[in-house]
């Protein structure tokens, strides 16, 4: 279950993912909190360079393995706009981050590029648990999705990928 402090930091990660789209990239925005409740990384999609792989997701965890021992990354919580991609999911997993809390989930994404008319990404759409273990997840979270359904929408309107 969500709670207000959770809705706070994904309400966070929201501005971060439209921070992101106005600079040209894909709507998606995350943050670390450690178990202090301090936040220790905030990022957004950089995809724009033209590497597909800059995802905050990856950022958060190539930061984490760098400056936190074992057990702050296993007790910090890793919030996002969007739910893990595979790749990211499997970047979590291997820093050995904790609790994973996300707006919106891949399969709403899937579905909404479905009915906007959007060709699927290159990697399947999967539920964070069907790639990493032992992580506990939290989402989607109502009305911050329909927030995220929008900027998603908002994005392919200007930059499509007819199916």
């Amino acid at each position: 279950m969500l709670t207000e402090t959770d809705l706070k930091y994904l309400r966070r990660c929201v501005e971060l993912a439209r921070q992101g789209m106005v600079q040209g990239n894909s709507p998606f925005g995350s943050l670390l909190l450690g178990a202090d409740g301090t936040v220790l990384f905030e990022g957004h999609n950089d995809t724009v360079q033209g590497d597909a792989t800059l995802h905050p997701e990856i950022e958060i965890a190539r930061w984490a393995s760098r400056h936190l021992g074992a057990d702050a990354r296993r007790n910090a919580t890793v919030y996002t706009s969007g739910e893990h991609c595979p790749m990211c999911s499997a970047a979590h997993g291997w820093a050995g981050l904790g609790r994973i809390v996300y707006a919106s989930s891949s399969r709403q994404l899937a579905a909404w590029m479905h009915e906007w008319g959007i060709a699927p990404g290159p990697v399947h759409t999967l539920a964070i648990e069907e790639v990493v273990t032992g992580v506990p997840v939290d989402g989607p979270a109502p009305g911050l999705a329909d927030e995220i359904r929008a900027l998603q929408q908002e994005y392919f309107r200007n930059n499509s990928r007819p199916a």
